[in-house]
């Protein structure tokens, strides 16, 4: 069976993380709170700001700028968008 959640993000139930996507209390909570759909979301988001910033993951600034970005992005509900993106275009 679907564990669903009411998704923080999504502002509706929808099918819930199986296990928590991130070490700690946070990690707790994005599981509890955040739909997979919403993590998904945020993944693809993370990989821009990643690749559009040139961050260095071993860098414990850029892991830091991330996951304030990641807390944003899913419960103070705010758009994140890596500066320079240009989604591809649909031809």
């Amino acid at each position: 069976m679907t564990r669903m959640v009411n998704c923080v993000k999504l502002k509706r139930e929808a099918e819930g993380l199986e296990y928590p996507p991130y070490p700690g209390d946070l990690g707790v909570r994005i599981w509890r709170e955040v739909s997979k759909q919403a993590w998904a979301d945020w993944i693809d988001i993370q990989t821009r700001l990643v690749n559009e910033n040139r961050l260095n993951l071993a860098d414990a600034r850029a892991r830091k700028y991330l996951a304030q970005q990641m807390e944003s992005y899913l419960f103070d509900d705010r758009d994140i968008e890596a500066q320079g993106y240009v989604p591809p275009s649909a031809e």
